[in-house]
């Protein structure tokens, strides 16, 4: 009986440890200064972390002046990321879209207002039916003025719900791309069973509320 009260003690320990080191790592993130991506022919990059890319990914490529949207993993402490490594939980990352637009046609104010109206904003780690810290809500910002712009809405938000906003604020850094398997995954799998239940009822929710965003043949 001693023994095993001492071999779990020392796991405690350990595994303590572990926690600390990875939140220490995360933490590293989070106080990072952000890096901002410069134009390219004229389009700007966005990125934004709302549970299960394939959602996210159908949400802004409706919207427009988005050109394009790519799944990938951000946010997190591990290099070279893949879908499962980050279904862990242990990377830091989240599932995250870098979206493509033309700031001449919408705003990086109205993505940020996109990325409320097509979540459960209340939700922690997760989004709908997908749960772990890998489909955390995040808006990342890449210099003061996005800061500035998210975390108004955010608060406006919070005080429109009485209720806490789950996303978290982060400094953009680095988005890898996803597996070419997850690239435009609803509309080249548009029977799937967690398109036809999940991915399509959120992506219908979300245009209802914002119409007059949307392009025409969406």
């Amino acid at each position: 009986m001693k023994t095993l009260f001492i071999t779990l003690i020392i796991t405690l320990l350990f595994s303590c440890k572990n926690i600390a080191q990875v939140s220490n790592e995360q933490q590293a993130i989070i106080n990072a200064s952000p890096i901002e991506v410069p134009l390219d022919n004229g389009k700007a990059r966005a990125y934004f972390a709302s549970g299960c890319f394939w959602c996210v990914e159908a949400v802004y490529e409706s919207v427009k002046g988005v050109d394009e949207v790519i799944n990938g993993y951000s946010g997190g402490f591990t290099d070279k990321p893949t879908y499962q490594l980050s279904n862990t939980g242990r990377t830091g990352h989240a599932e995250a879209v870098e979206v493509i637009y033309n700031p001449n046609i919408v705003s990086f104010a109205t993505l940020v207002d996109v990325f409320f109206a097509s979540q459960n904003p209340t939700q922690v780690n997760g989004q709908g039916p997908d749960y772990g810290s890998q489909y955390r809500s995040i808006i990342f910002y890449q210099n003061d003025t996005q800061k500035k712009i998210i975390e108004k809405k955010k608060t406006t938000l919070a005080k429109e719900l009485n209720a806490k906003i789950a996303a978290e604020v982060y400094p953009f850094l680095k988005f890898w791309i996803g597996e070419d398997y997850h690239q435009n995954y609803e509309r080249l799998h548009p029977n799937n069973s967690y398109i036809r239940n999940v991915s399509i009822p959120r992506l219908r929710s979300f245009q209802a509320k914002m119409p007059t965003i949307l392009k025409a043949n969406h």
